[in-house]
């Protein structure tokens, strides 16, 4: 099911959004949106909060590293990859597929 989330021009580089309790992060990379869990695998963190350096973004709280486009894990002490979620924009809005 794709859910209508946000205008594309409303967010510089992050922006959370909850569905059903589900925390999700949206992140603006050169080549286009992407969306992940928001929650660091490792410790409840709040990923859009965390720095993104290139197409990783890092977990503000232990530095747990992520890739952004596969969720895979890059760096300890995250052991688990994060949820990615499809990303479609159409006339200006993004889409999310939960």
């Amino acid at each position: 099911m794709w859910r209508e989330v946000v205008r594309a021009g409303d967010f510089r580089n992050t922006y959370k959004f909850v569905f059903r309790r589900k925390e999700i992060a949206l992140f603006r990379l050169d080549d286009g949106i992407y969306a992940t869990e928001n929650i660091c695998s490792h410790e409840h963190s709040e990923l859009c909060e965390g720095m993104i350096v290139g197409t990783d973004v890092y977990c503000p709280k232990h530095g747990s590293r992520f890739d952004i486009k596969t969720g895979a894990v890059k760096d300890l002490p995250a052991t688990r990859p994060i949820k990615t979620y499809p990303v479609k924009v159409e006339d200006g809005i993004v889409y999310v597929q939960i």
